[in-house]
């Protein structure tokens, strides 16, 4: 029954509103034929299945959260793309990949736990000459990271913001909605609190500092 109540919920339908902002990311890169693409992070995998489509190249993507990495497999293979898209279970602290493997390295949240400057330094190696970093962080100290860029040897392209609401009025607004009408639906069922919870725990962490989850896009080129 789990399964069947985290399809009611679909949160991952809801996320996909988000792939917008991943479009107009990839939009501004200039154009590479067949780029080789690291999506660090890529989770179950709905920013990686657009790199695909977007860029016609190879992704890979990495994470260390192998259910989700299944349900990416699964995904990849109904959509007939199991010749360009790869998953490798891998922490992004042991990105052990050959020196200019990627032409870009995509992360959309992934950087928290690495750290900005961190990332910067170590991802460089694994970029071809004039690769690009894309990523998506939080907006905090972002005069420190604008001023980090050119220390590691990179050139911001651009950047954006997503809009101040966005995660509230696209994402937790509709799930707090999606899981009112589950606990209603299946008010007897003792398994639903424990699935409704993670989802819960983000929306109360939401409402306590929403201004935490403004975030921003920054396209980088290696010099």
């Amino acid at each position: 029954m789990s399964k069947e109540i985290e399809i009611e919920i679909y949160a991952e339908q809801l996320r996909k509103t988000f792939l917008k902002y991943t479009r107009k990311a990839f939009e501004i890169l200039p154009k590479i034929n067949n780029p080789r693409i690291l999506d660090i992070g890529c989770g179950s995998g709905i920013p990686t299945l657009e790199l695909a489509r977007l860029s016609n190249g190879e992704i890979i993507g990495i994470d260390i959260d192998q259910s989700a990495l299944d349900e990416l497999k699964e995904k990849v293979r109904k959509l007939g793309l199991s010749s360009r898209v790869k998953t490798i279970n891998c922490s992004l602290f042991e990105l052990d990949f050959e020196s200019e493997s990627f032409d870009i390295i995509w992360a959309e949240g992934a950087l928290t736990p690495i750290g900005f400057e961190r990332a910067l330094k170590e991802w460089r190696r694994l970029l071809k000459i004039k690769g690009f970093i894309v990523a998506h962080d939080d907006v905090q100290n972002k005069e420190r990271k604008l001023r980090i860029i050119p220390k590691y040897g990179y050139v911001l392209i651009n950047h954006f913001h997503l809009p101040d609401d966005v995660w509230w009025t696209e994402y937790y607004e509709p799930l707090e909605k999606r899981i009112h009408e589950v606990r209603n639906k299946h008010k007897d069922d003792p398994k639903v609190p424990e699935v409704v919870k993670s989802y819960q725990n983000e929306i109360d962490a939401y409402k306590k500092n929403p201004k935490a989850f403004r975030s921003i896009f920054y396209i980088m080129q290696l010099r």
